[in-house]
């Protein structure tokens, strides 16, 4: 039997739920979590700080402070990631879903719309902006360059906390980290030299090779920057890394693609982090 193609159409996909926190501090919360409840990974968002999270392995908490203080004790909502969110926004609406915030591009770098259920609670549906910026999506930009350098100190920090990342390490000990990198592949922007992406490789020169922090200022984004720097990671380690070396990264289940550009596939496997407290 001869079976046609039949034209498909982009299913949507739900990757997880995440809980969001209405709080007095989001600062003093995300501290707190860190700190007390041994949540080992932490960001936070905005100036001065309105949102924030923390997460532990598959457990991601958000928290937010409402412009309103007085509305903390009822503003609780739930945050989900989607893949093909047009998809399911097109769903909710032939459905007369009470959409409270139609889909729209957020400034942190999601298309996002909210839905309120009918006991009155927000569902955010979020997924990773599929474009940012003045220029076309995938051209990459003439202004910028991808060169093998290591940032300083406050260009590291500089550009993490551009994309949510807050590090509590000191300048002393954020300069040795940066110190252990094998290779660091950089964007800079020709116009001003500001160091806009970066992916850092690490490991014991011979067997075993850890690609990290990879991250894209957000207004750079969707210019295809972190493409080209993992290209650079790529052309590196096929020059310097001996035959059957491992490398290795860790990755959400939405950036899998991307990664997949430079020969990275998914695989099985343990992780442990370490937690002084517990020792």
């Amino acid at each position: 039997m001869e079976f046609q193609p039949v034209e498909s159409k982009p299913e949507p996909f739900l990757s997880h739920a995440e809980p969001v926190l209405a709080v007095h501090d989001v600062v003093a919360t995300v501290n707190y979590w860190h700190e007390v409840l041994g949540f080992p990974n932490q960001w936070i968002w905005g100036s001065p700080p309105n949102h924030g999270g923390v997460s532990w392995h598959g457990a991601m908490i958000q928290f937010t402070r409402p412009s309103d203080p007085s509305t903390v004790n009822g503003g609780q909502s739930v945050w989900l990631r989607v893949k093909n969110i047009n998809a399911l926004y097109n769903i909710h609406r032939e459905r007369k879903a009470d959409i409270v915030v139609p889909l729209t591009r957020r400034p942190y770098g999601f298309d996002e719309y909210i839905v309120r259920d009918n006991n009155g609670h927000y569902v955010a549906f979020a997924s990773p902006a599929s474009s940012t910026g003045k220029e076309a999506p995938g051209v990459f930009p003439r202004t910028v360059r991808i060169v093998e350098r290591k940032s300083t100190v406050a260009e590291y920090r500089k550009l993490s906390a551009a994309v949510g990342w807050m590090s509590s390490l000191s300048d002393e000990m954020l300069q040795k980290q940066l110190d252990t990198i094998l290779v660091m592949v950089v964007a800079e922007n020709l116009e001003n030299g500001e160091l806009i992406g970066s992916a850092s490789v690490f490991g014991d020169g011979f067997s075993f090779y850890y690609v990290k922090d990879v991250m894209v200022h957000p207004m750079w984004q969707r210019k295809r920057i972190g493409s080209e720097i993992m290209k650079g990671v790529k052309r590196w380690l096929d020059a310097n890394a001996p035959d059957k070396a491992l490398v290795g990264l860790f990755t959400g289940e939405m950036l899998t693609d991307f990664y997949r550009q430079t020969d990275f596939g998914p695989a099985f496997g343990m992780i442990r982090i370490i937690d002084r407290s517990k020792l």
